[in-house]
């Protein structure tokens, strides 16, 4: 258990306490540090305060922070759809709705929890007990293709391929708007959002590169559909460039049209096609995932209105 004690100077006069301590205690995000303060582990001179309390000059605050709770993820016999396996990997189409990995405050149900009943231990372990196996991720509302490594050496191998952008990545989705070229290219960092942790944006701090091309499919009056394909792989990266570009996603409830007139089943963006070379054979192999029926609805409904 650690612990911090701060005494506010006039110079931090009038800044929120969770966006003072998000600054100051180190490896602590500030949605930690929301939890913390609304969990009475955050005292502004011998009382309890709001997350949004504005600090005095004079305040002494003492945070305390708990030891982490040692967790390991555990099998659960929920099916997967698996498109590929051998004793090297697996490649898997998850759901839309499904988390790759648990975290905290969700530790069941995951693609994880699922690959651990049905591969047992044969898992790689380069990213610990609670993501066992998993290479690259894919948002819990983005459904699609991502691959598995069930060794060491595959997952160094497949890492490497991702790492030198020599892995094929392509999704599929429907944003607002319609777009003048037939083809293009966002290259613009992305980094954590200055005041929403949760978020990523487009920012020159803290931020790395990404790049994201884009080629049009169809175009339907208000909405196109469009093929991604991804450079790099930042968290968000297409939602985040799509939306700063002014064509977010659809169906998106964080970085998309708020309140949209158009009833969404979901979030329009799949990984639709996925390659890389194998680690131990060394062929080129491929996959390639149907666009699941949601999407394929709303597809056929923007058909039906805009021809």
């Amino acid at each position: 258990m650690e612990s911090y004690k701060f005494k506010i100077t006039p110079d931090d006069k009038g800044v929120r306490i969770d966006k003072y301590l998000a600054d100051n205690v180190p490896d602590v995000t500030r949605s930690s540090i929301v939890n913390l303060i609304e969990s009475g582990s955050v005292i502004v001179s011998g009382k309890t305060v709001a997350k949004n309390y504005k600090l005095r000059a004079g305040d002494e605050i003492e945070i305390t922070i708990p030891d982490p709770v040692e967790y390991e993820a555990k099998a659960e016999n929920i099916p997967l759809d698996i498109v590929y396996e051998d004793s090297d990997l697996l490649v898997v189409n998850k759901p839309k709705g499904m988390v790759v990995h648990p975290a905290a405050g969700n530790y069941e149900g995951t693609l994880v929890n699922a690959l651990l009943y049905h591969c047992k231990d044969e898992l790689s372990g380069i990213n610990g007990v609670m993501r066992p196996g998993i290479v690259h991720r894919i948002d819990k509302n983005t459904s699609g293709l991502l691959i598995v490594a069930k060794n060491d050496k595959a997952h160094k191998h497949l890492a490497k391929q991702i790492q030198e952008h020599s892995f094929t990545r392509e999704y599929e989705a429907v944003v607002h708007g319609n777009f003048r070229e037939d083809s293009g290219t966002v290259d613009a960092p992305i980094g954590r959002h200055h005041t929403d942790r949760k978020k990523m944006t487009v920012t020159d701090k803290n931020s790395k590169n990404a790049v994201t091309h884009f080629e049009v499919i169809k175009r339907f009056g208000k909405y196109t559909h469009i093929k991604c394909i991804l450079e790099t792989g930042r968290t968000h990266q297409i939602r985040v460039h799509m939306a700063y570009i002014g064509h977010p996603v659809a169906g998106d409830d964080v970085y998309g049209v708020k309140k949209e007139k158009t009833s969404f089943p979901g979030q329009c963006l799949h990984a639709r096609k996925i390659g890389f070379v194998h680690p131990t054979s060394g062929e080129y192999l491929e996959f390639s995932s149907d666009l699941p029926e949601y999407f394929q609805k709303f597809l056929s409904k923007l058909n039906n209105i805009y021809g």
